[in-house]
């Protein structure tokens, strides 16, 4: 599909009418890019708290372009295809839109405070840096740390913190973390304070809507989550007799199970555990939700292609945005020889 644009010339050009595959929900801030993310997101922040200094949120938007693209001494750079740069920016854009519509629609008790939400931005920024493999690793690809990313990204975030004079929320933030994941049950995450958990209940609001309403969801889903879920041995698994468990058998397998588990996470995540936050977007969108739009549309345009079994229909190829810029046949590479270990072993 053609991107349409504004006619040359016209006095308020506005965005293009079709969405950008790397663009946020609203087709207005390129989520590949750190600084036009960057630019957003402290645009919302300065606006929101004028006189809160936005240099931690910066000095961490610096250190995830420099991690990600393999800068930082003893760091490998990204490599994951699905949870790549543009899905960090996307989540971290989402989350201080939260933020800030939180704080326009709350009494001043109830308040977060500028110190509060820009742990919770930060958070947000590295919440997938545990993907990152270190140097001497054994592992090939960054997928292989699924089970284990979330620790490994509070640990990233603990020693970036003091960096950033942020050490008074190592502890909190740490914890924060695991609202975006599964390795520690919501209920067991060490959180006290009300407000602390509020930052945690939009952290991981912001992860799931970013995923769920990228414009090119399906096709991430079926090309790249299926091979990190084959690396991170998610795809497969072992009966207690020693039988392969097939969990995921193809990318198209795991598209067909995806009305399902969008569904369940709705209830039990948005709906529930997050006690609704995600309806927050309407006090920045004059009553509209363009997260939940997008993903509702995602979701009826599955339903048509899992009815009719028009495949072809997912034909978008959109950019990944890791440390190779072309890192698809080096993961399918790795996907197929681990395929292969699963059913000769």
């Amino acid at each position: 599909m053609s991107i349409q644009t504004a006619t040359v010339g016209s006095a308020n050009p506005g965005p293009p009418r079709y969405r950008r595959s790397d663009y946020d929900v609203t087709n207005t801030v390129q989520v590949s890019s750190v600084s036009a993310t960057r630019r957003a997101v402290e645009n919302l922040y300065v606006n929101q708290w004028p006189d809160a200094s936005f240099q931690p949120i910066n000095a961490a938007f610096e250190f995830i372009e420099q991690l990600f693209a393999g800068e930082i001494p003893g760091y490998l750079g990204i490599d994951t295809v699905y949870h790549d740069r543009q899905h960090t920016l996307d989540n971290v854009l989402a989350m201080a839109r939260l933020l800030v519509a939180w704080e326009k629609s709350r009494p001043m008790e109830w308040r977060l405070g500028a110190d509060r939400a820009a742990m919770g931005i930060i958070t947000s920024l590295f919440h997938d840096t545990g993907y990152v493999r270190e140097t001497g690793e054994a592992a090939q690809n960054g997928a292989e740390l699924t089970r284990t990313h979330v620790s490994r990204s509070a640990r990233i975030l603990g020693r970036f913190l003091p960096t950033a004079g942020m050490a008074h929320w190592v502890d909190i933030a740490t914890q924060v973390v695991h609202y975006t994941g599964y390795e520690v049950p919501l209920e067991r995450i060490q959180i006290t304070d009300s407000r602390d958990r509020k930052i945690g209940h939009l952290l991981g609001t912001a992860d799931l809507l970013a995923q769920f309403s990228d414009r090119c969801y399906l096709e991430k889903c079926r090309d790249r989550l299926y091979p990190e879920f084959v690396l991170a041995g998610m795809a497969h698994g072992r009966s207690p007799d020693g039988r392969v468990v097939v969990h995921y058998a193809s990318g198209l397998d795991l598209l067909r199970r995806t009305p399902m588990f969008v569904s369940a996470t709705r209830r039990e995540r948005l709906e529930g555990s997050f006690e609704g936050s995600y309806h927050l977007m309407e006090v920045l969108y004059a009553g509209r939700n363009p997260y939940i739009e997008a993903i509702d549309g995602t979701m009826l345009f599955l339903q048509q292609v899992l009815r009719t079994g028009n495949w072809p229909l997912l034909r978008r190829q959109p950019p990944v945005f890791t440390r190779d810029p072309n890192p698809m046949p080096e993961v399918r590479s790795l996907m197929v020889r681990k395929l292969k270990d699963v059913w000769n072993a």
